[in-house]
């Protein structure tokens, strides 16, 4: 399987479009680009029985977040407090950056 582009990066806050957390903003915690995978905090809360093991692993029921496919978040602009598409832009410097698409604000800093 091949690495996908993906504009979302650690950090960034996100909107989730899909799920039965739909609606809620949070922050990027990891992007896996190989799977085109989000870890999103506090989304997509998953239960998993656990066996004790030989060192200080508790047996019981763990709660912990799964990862969610990337189009099904879509990045929040600080400025214009609204989910919106990337465009890219190269700066005078030669470095490139991620611009908002509704009001052109530079969401890199």
């Amino acid at each position: 399987m091949e690495k996908v582009k993906s504009r979302i990066k650690k950090d960034d806050k996100v909107k989730v479009l899909a799920g039965k957390d739909r609606g809620k903003i949070r922050k990027v915690l990891s992007v896996d680009r190989k799977h085109n995978r989000v870890m999103v905090e506090n989304i997509n809360i998953v239960k998993r029985h656990q066996k004790a093991g030989a060192h200080s692993r508790q047996s019981g029921i763990i709660e912990g977040e799964a990862p969610i496919h990337a189009s099904n978040v879509m990045i929040m602009c600080d400025k214009c407090a609204k989910p919106t598409r990337i465009k890219a832009k190269r700066m005078a410097d030669g470095r490139k950056v991620r611009i908002c698409g509704k009001c052109s604000e530079l969401l890199d800093t």
